[in-house]
């Protein structure tokens, strides 16, 4: 059996995608909404991977977004659980932009995520089984 360090380590989650127009405000940046809704997907990924057991969101915490993320650009996702409690595991994903056509990236996006891991009934249950 794992140890929950080596479940962090092989859960982290790398999603690329590209920023098209119909994700995009009327700025020509990525909507906010559009960038939480990638996140939570990721998180959500990730806390599944670690824990293999069914999860649902119950918070957000602190979203920061300090670049806009043009039209055009590349994005990755980088999703690692940061902290795991009985029932629960805290995730942390960051938005890296990246110009598809030189090798500028940088930190635009950053949150945590918080995961309860539930049994068929919708009850919380121990997110990881002790060895």
């Amino acid at each position: 059996m794992l140890t929950v360090q080596q479940r962090i380590k092989e859960s982290e989650t790398r999603i690329f995608k590209a920023v098209f127009p119909n994700t995009t405000n009327h700025y020509d940046t990525l909507f906010g909404g559009t960038a939480l809704h990638m996140m939570d997907e990721a998180a959500f990924i990730c806390a599944t991977r670690f824990s293999r057991k069914k999860v649902v969101t119950i918070s957000t915490d602190k979203i920061d977004f300090t670049k806009a993320i043009p039209e055009g650009t590349i994005v990755e996702l980088i999703a690692q659980v940061e902290s795991v409690g009985n029932t629960s595991c805290v995730v942390r994903v960051e938005i890296y932009k990246e110009d598809m056509y030189s090798y500028d990236r940088e930190l635009a996006v950053a949150g945590k995520f918080t995961f309860v891991a539930i049994n068929d009934d919708k009850k919380p249950i121990t997110i990881i089984d002790k060895a």
